[in-house]
């Protein structure tokens, strides 16, 4: 009954509290369609959340708008910025994953700072309408919509999603396709001020009935998804 609830929830454009597992980050995110924040949501995740405010979005509106991940860049950069290369994350530098999913840092050109609530909801926003234009065949000019760095992380799923990698960026763009909607969604992890570590499920499942937000684990979500596909449970990265 979770999965079906948060899959309304997203349906409806509503908030989402996504469980990864406890072998990997242990971490709960409030998770919203893109398309759909608005400055009080950004409030709300900066205060119930904590975390980083990110926009998880599919690989391939990804490859179509031009957005690589950002360790790539780093690697590309040439001699003249020599600690860049040496600093770029390497395989096992990431203790519960092979990489991060980190793409570029934007602003809408519209915002002012582009921090405040209002700025961040409209690049938000913005790279959900991005997201949806490429996937309907259109071309679309990036650069000429945004502006980096900016506020805003994009992170770009796995493309194959939870058979390939199981973080909120592939658990949250699995749960938008089971939705039907645009593979744009807005994440920010749930921190604990006491304890100074990520807020524990236990606490994020009182959260969400405290707040009537469904909360859902990532083995729900990767066993809905695996049988919208028709695919073997088996065949999942561990």
């Amino acid at each position: 009954m979770s999965l079906k609830r948060a899959i309304e929830n997203f349906a409806e454009g509503k908030p989402v509290l996504i469980f990864d597992s406890e072998d990997r980050e242990g971490e709960t995110d409030i998770a919203i369609p893109a398309l759909s924040v608005t400055h009080r949501d950004v409030a709300f995740m900066r205060t119930y959340g904590g975390g980083l405010i990110c926009v998880a979005i599919s690989s391939e509106s990804a490859e179509k708008l031009g957005l690589p991940f950002i360790a790539d860049i780093y690697r590309s950069v040439n001699s003249s910025y020599s600690l860049i290369s040496r600093i770029v994350e390497r395989e096992g530098d990431v203790p519960y994953d092979k990489r991060s999913s980190f793409s570029i840092w934007v602003n809408h050109r519209k915002t002012f700072t582009g921090v405040t609530d209002i700025d961040r909801a409209l690049t938000i926003r913005n790279i959900g309408k991005a997201v949806r234009y490429v996937l309907s065949g259109k071309d679309y000019d990036f650069a000429s919509e945004f502006r980096s760095p900016g506020h805003v992380a994009i992170l770009r799923a796995a493309d194959e999603l939870v058979f390939e990698r199981k973080g909120q960026t592939e658990l949250s763009i699995a749960l938008a396709e089971m939705a039907g909607i645009t593979p744009a969604v807005t994440i920010c992890e749930m921190l604990d001020s006491t304890t100074g570590k990520a807020l524990t499920r236990e606490k994020a499942r009182e959260f969400g009935k405290k707040h009537g937000i469904p909360f859902v684990e990532g083995d729900e979500i990767i066993e809905g998804y695996s049988e919208l596909l028709g695919k073997d449970l088996s065949l999942i990265t561990k």
